[in-house]
């Protein structure tokens, strides 16, 4: 497969996404309890195939979840959930969801406890720095955290059951999940980055508690930026030699794994 990484990408304008979108159901499933719940179904992957609707969703955390909103997964046929929360974060808010098998592939530390460490040591910290940090973290979801995405692909590889894989906000540790499984299924960058960026448009933020941190730094930690999803893209294009490289070097996603996975998530060519 050619790599599907350009070397200057820019988000799609509405017009140009739905281009690369085939005939959908809604995309965010309007739960009380989880405001980022979304599925990857409808884009346009390898040979104009599109991604299978209701079999991939990203999300953020789970534990709010309402009894109505469980039997909308259940409904939906969820049958596995990976959660990438570290260890304190799953403890301080668990769930269960009956009849879903739960996953843990954490990925530590957060960038939320790395802020939190600056400022306990009295660092100045600004937005420009926050943003850094952020660009940071994603460069190390890259070097760092392979072998959790990597079981996250032989998770997707067993069987084309509804999944769910979701952290605390579904933004940082998720949104680079979906993008690697999008690029894997063929999916071009740009129209993966409008994915990523769809998390402003979804995401409850908590409340601001300004006490711990300025709203300004509060405001990036909580958003997203292309910035953020690129300090990665371009650790996998310089490191790497492309993503087809990466997916197949540290995540053993080769070309047979590739048809695979075409073959559970992607829509049978007409």
């Amino acid at each position: 497969m050619n790599s599907i990484l350009s070397p200057n990408p820019t988000a799609l304008s509405a017009t140009a996404l739905s281009d690369h979108v085939a005939e959908r159901p809604v995309r965010a499933l309007a739960l009380s309890g989880a405001s980022n719940f979304r599925d990857l179904g409808g884009y346009v992957g390898v040979d104009g195939q599109a991604v299978r609707w209701r079999r991939l969703f990203r999300s953020d955390h789970l534990a709010a979840l309402t009894s109505d909103d469980g039997q909308t997964l259940q409904s939906l046929g969820v049958s596995r959930a990976f959660d990438f929360r570290g260890v304190s974060e799953r403890a301080a808010a668990p769930y269960q969801l009956a009849g879903v098998a739960q996953h843990s592939l954490p990925i530590e530390p957060t960038v939320v406890q790395r802020m939190k460490d600056l400022l306990e040591a009295g660092q100045t910290v600004t937005p420009e720095h926050t943003v850094m940090l952020m660009e940071q973290t994603y460069r190390d979801f890259v070097h760092d955290n392979a072998a959790r995405f990597a079981d996250l692909f032989a998770h997707l590889l067993d069987s084309d059951e509804p999944l769910v894989f979701h952290c605390t906000a579904g933004k940082d540790r998720t949104g680079f999940a979906a993008a690697l499984i999008l690029m894997a299924l063929g999916v071009p960058r740009p129209v993966v980055m409008q994915d990523y960026l769809l998390t402003n448009d979804y995401y409850r933020m908590p409340p601001f508690d300004q006490s711990r941190a300025p709203r300004e730094i509060l405001q990036v930690l909580w958003r997203v930026q292309q910035e953020f999803l690129d300090a990665a893209l371009h650790a996998v294009d310089q490191d790497y030699g492309g993503v087809d490289n990466y997916l197949a070097r540290e995540l053993g996603v080769r070309a047979p794994e590739r048809r695979r996975l075409g073959q559970l998530y992607l829509e049978p060519a007409t």
